[in-house]
C-alpha cells in the first residue's frame, strides 16, 4: 500500500512537489510492481481546507469552482509525467464523505473524543467563526502588519490568533470578537506511550533521521489534545446531531482519503481494500514532504490506533524541500517551475525532468534545482552517456548484422555487471535511496560506453569479426538491461528502448539472475534518438521567465505596467513641464471622450484637447491648476489644433485623475 501526499487543489503542482513526493513515490511503486508485489499506489486531490476558500474568495468564485479547476490540472500533470497512480481521486467525492464520516462516528461511538468549549474569533458582520488564516494583524516578533493568525510569512514565526496585535478579519476588515464554540478533540497525549513504543523504539534503525528526529522532538515536548472539527462551511460535515456549521478538520479527513480512494479502486478492480489496510502482511508506505511528518507520524497513526482496525505504516520516507535557483520555491510569489508549463515548454522530454529531479532529490536535506544543472544533466549524462551508448549499440548491430543480434559468449565477466547493477538499484530503492539508485543505473551505462570504447567493434569487424560480434552481443545485453532497469525512473524512454530492441518488460528478478536478456538471432528495430541536446537559448528563456517573475515580485503595485526603455538625462532635459490653470472647458462636438480647454500656461494662453470627458464634466475643471507638457509638437484632433498634453493617471476604478501641485503656485513654473 503506497500513498503519496494529497496535493491541495488550490493551484498546480510544481517541481518541489514532484521531487519531494510524487516522482520518488512513482519510482518506488513501479519498482515494487516489477518485483512481483501486489501494489496499490493511491493519491488524490485534497479539496478542503482554508487555502481553498481563501483562493475562492480572492477570485470571486465558489470553492467547488476552484477545486474542479485545479483537480483537473493536477491530475493531467501527473498523467503527463508518467506518475502511475492506480487511483487518483478527490476528497469531494461521495465515497470519501461516507468513509471519513463513518471513521469519525466509529471514534465517537468508542468514546475516543473529548468535547471542549473554547473561545474563538468570530466575525459579526460575516456571521462566521474565523479560521486562523482568515485573521491578519501585526506580528509580535517582527512587526509585519500582514501576519496570519497561524504564521508570519516574513519572519517564519508560528503564531496563534491571540498573539496578533490589532487582529482583523480578512472577510470584512472588522475587528473580530471572541465567541464560545464547541468542538471535538482527539487527546493525542493518550497515545504518547504507543507512539514512543512504535516509532522511537521500533523504528530507530530503519526510519530516516529527519523523520525520526522530528517525531522524537514532538513527543519530547509532550502532545496535547487537538480539535478534529472546525467551524467552517466548506468540508465534510460532522456527522452528529447539533453539529450544524461544523466540518471535519482537514487533517482528519485528508489522510482518510487514502482509505476511501483505495476503496474506490478496489470496487472497480474486484479487490478487497481491507487486504491493503487491515492485513498484517501488508506494508503501508507514506511518501510525503517534511512539512507533513507530524500529520502522518503522529495524528493519523493515533486516529488509526483509536479506530483499532488498521495497520501502522512500515515507513514514512519524508523528503526535505527543493529550492529553485538558490531561492525557496513560493507559489504566492510564482517562484516555481510548474509541471503543466514544463510539459508545454519541453514536449516529449518528461523523462529529462524526472531524471534531473531524482538526481537532485532532497532526500535528507534541502537541495537546489537550477536550469543550467538541468541542461548539463541532459546534455552530458542522458545524451552523452546513456543515449550515446544505446545509439552506438543499435546502429552498429544494424550496420554490420542487419539488425540481428550476433553470436556471443554468455559466460563473460561483463554480464555480471548487469546483475550487480540490478541488485544495487533494487537494494537502494528498497531503502528509499533514490539518488544512489539512479547513479547505479547511470554507472551501468558508463560501463557500457567504456566497454565499447575498449572493444572497438567498428575496428575489429575487419580483422577479428568474432570479437566484434561478441562485443556487440554483450553491448545488446547491457542495452536491454538499461531498457528494463530504467523503467521506474524514466518510463517513457524505457518504453522506447524496449520497442527499439523488440523485447517485453520482464521481472526484476530475471535481470538479477539471467545471463542472457536478448538472444543471438533476435531482430531489433531501427535505432532512434532517446534524448536530444537542449540548447542554450532554450535554457536562457526559462531563466528569463524566472527573472521576469523576480521583477514582478519587486512591484509594490502588481497592476503597474513594466518600466519603459531607459532614456538619457539629455532626453529628459528636453521635456518642458509647467504648471498651468484651466480657464475654459467645453465638449467637442460628436466626440464622447474629448474636451476642449483654454489654458493659461504662464507663457501664453493656448488650446488643448484631451480625452477626459468620461471622467470629468467641463464645469468641474474650470479654474483647476494642472501640469502640462508644453513643448509637445501641436497636432490636430477633430480639426482642432491641440498645443500640449496634461499629466494624468488612472485610478483603480478606471477613472482619470489630474496630477496637480500640492498647493496653488504661479502658472508657468517649470517642473523637474
Amino acid at each position: 500500500m503506497i500513498t503519496a501526499a494529497l496535493p491541495y487543489a488550490n493551484g498546480p503542482v510544481h517541481i518541489g512537489h514532484l521531487a519531494g513526493v510524487y516522482i520518488p513515490a512513482d519510482v518506488y511503486a513501479r519498482f515494487q510492481r516489477r518485483t512481483g508485489k501486489d501494489v496499490a499506489f493511491i493519491c488524490g486531490s485534497d479539496e478542503h481546507g482554508i487555502p481553498i476558500t481563501i483562493r475562492a474568495k480572492k477570485e470571486g468564485v465558489t470553492p467547488q469552482d476552484i477545486v474542479d479547476k485545479y483537480h483537473g490540472i493536477i491530475k493531467q500533470s501527473f498523467s503527463d509525467l508518467g506518475i502511475s497512480f492506480d487511483e487518483y481521486s478527490r476528497t469531494t467525492s461521495k465515497k470519501h464523505y461516507d468513509v471519513s464520516q463513518d471513521f469519525f462516528r466509529t471514534l465517537y461511538n468508542k468514546g475516543k473524543f473529548t468535547e471542549e468549549v473554547s473561545e474563538q474569533y468570530f466575525d459579526e458582520q460575516a456571521n462566521e467563526f474565523l479560521a486562523d488564516r482568515y485573521i491578519v494583524g501585526t506580528c509580535p516578533n517582527c512587526g509585519n502588519e500582514n501576519a496570519y493568525g497561524d504564521q508570519c510569512e516574513r519572519c517564519g514565526s508560528t503564531l496563534s490568533p491571540s498573539e496578533l496585535i490589532n487582529p482583523k478579519s480578512m472577510l470584512s476588515g472588522n475587528v473580530p470578537v471572541l465567541k464560545e464554540t464547541k468542538n471535538w478533540y482527539l487527546p493525542l497525549n493518550e497515545y504518547e506511550d504507543f507512539l514512543n513504543e512504535w516509532i522511537i523504539e521500533g523504528h530507530k534503525d530503519d526510519w530516516k533521521t529527519n523523520v525520526y528526529g522530528q517525531v522524537k522532538s514532538w513527543l519530547n515536548d509532550g502532545l496535547k489534545p487537538r480539535a478534529m472539527t472546525r467551524d467552517l462551511n466548506w468540508g465534510v460535515p460532522v456527522p452528529l446531531p447539533n453539529a450544524e456549521g461544523k466540518v471535519l478538520y482537514v487533517w482528519f479527513d485528508a489522510p482518510i482519503g487514502y482509505i476511501s480512494f483505495t476503496q474506490e479502486w478496489a470496487e472497480k478492480n474486484g479487490k478487497d481494500w481491507k487486504d491493503y489496510w487491515q492485513n498484517e502482511n501488508s506494508d503501508l508506505i507514506h511518501f510525503i514532504g517534511k512539512d507533513n511528518i507530524v500529520f502522518h507520524c503522529i495524528i493519523f497513526p493515533s486516529m488509526m490506533k483509536a479506530h483499532g482496525d488498521y495497520i501502522m505504516p512500515k515507513n514514512v520516507p519524508a523528503f526535505e524541500f527543493l529550492n529553485l535557483e538558490n531561492e525557496k520555491i513560493s507559489t504566492s510569489r510564482n517562484w516555481a517551475v510548474w509541471a503543466h508549463e514544463y510539459v508545454e515548454d519541453f514536449p516529449g522530454q518528461q523523462d529529462v525532468l524526472r531524471y534531473a529531479l531524482l538526481s537532485s532529490a532532497p532526500e535528507t536535506k534541502d537541495n537546489n534545482f537550477t536550469w543550467k544543472d538541468f541542461q548539463t544533466k541532459n546534455n552530458s549524462e542522458l545524451v552523452g552517456i546513456f543515449g550515446n551508448f544505446i545509439n552506438r549499440v543499435a546502429v552498429l548491430i544494424h550496420k554490420y548484422y542487419n539488425g540481428i543480434v550476433p553470436q556471443g559468449n554468455n559466460n563473460v565477466e561483463e554480464l555480471n555487471e548487469i546483475k550487480k547493477a540490478a541488485k544495487e538499484i533494487g537494494t537502494f530503492l528498497d531503502n528509499f535511496e533514490f539518488r544512489n539508485a539512479l547513479s547505479a543505473l547511470m554507472n551501468l551505462a558508463r560501463f557500457g560506453n567504456q566497454y565499447l570504447q575498449t572493444e572497438e567493434p567498428w575496428k575489429t569487424i575487419k580483422d577479428n569479426p568474432e570479437k566484434a560480434a561478441n562485443s556487440l552481443f554483450i553491448g545488446a545485453q547491457i542495452a536491454v538491461a538499461l531498457a528494463q532497469l530504467s523503467e521506474p525512473f524514466m518510463p517513457f524512454s524505457s518504453e522506447k528502448l524496449l520497442n527499439m530492441f523488440n523485447v517485453q518488460k520482464t521481472d526484476w528478478n530475471d535481470i538479477e539472475t539471467k545471463n542472457i536478456l536478448i538472444e543471438s538471432g533476435h531482430q531489433i528495430n531501427e535505432a532512434s534518438l532517446l534524448f536530444s541536446k537542449i540548447e542554450d537559448d532554450v535554457i536562457e528563456a526559462q531563466i528569463q521567465k524566472l527573472e521576469n517573475t523576480k521583477q514582478n515580485n519587486k512591484k509594490t503595485n502588481p497592476n503597474a505596467n513594466p518600466m519603459k526603455d531607459e532614456i538619457q538625462f539629455d532626453d529628459f532635459a528636453k521635456i518642458d513641464l509647467r504648471t498651468a490653470t484651466i480657464l475654459e472647458a467645453e465638449k467637442v462636438e460628436k466626440a464622447d471622450k474629448l474636451l476642449k480647454f483654454k489654458v493659461d500656461t504662464g507663457v501664453d494662453i493656448r488650446t488643448v484637447v484631451s480625452g477626459v470627458a468620461e471622467s470629468f464634466s467641463p464645469e468641474e475643471l474650470i479654474g483647476k491648476q494642472v501640469m502640462i507638457l508644453l513643448n509637445l509638437v501641436p497636432r490636430k484632433i477633430r480639426g482642432i489644433e491641440s498645443q500640449g498634453m496634461f499629466l494624468l493617471t488612472t485610478k483603480p476604478d478606471g477613472k482619470l485623475s489630474f496630477v496637480t501641485p500640492d498647493e496653488t503656485v504661479e502658472n508657468g513654473i517649470e517642473i523637474g
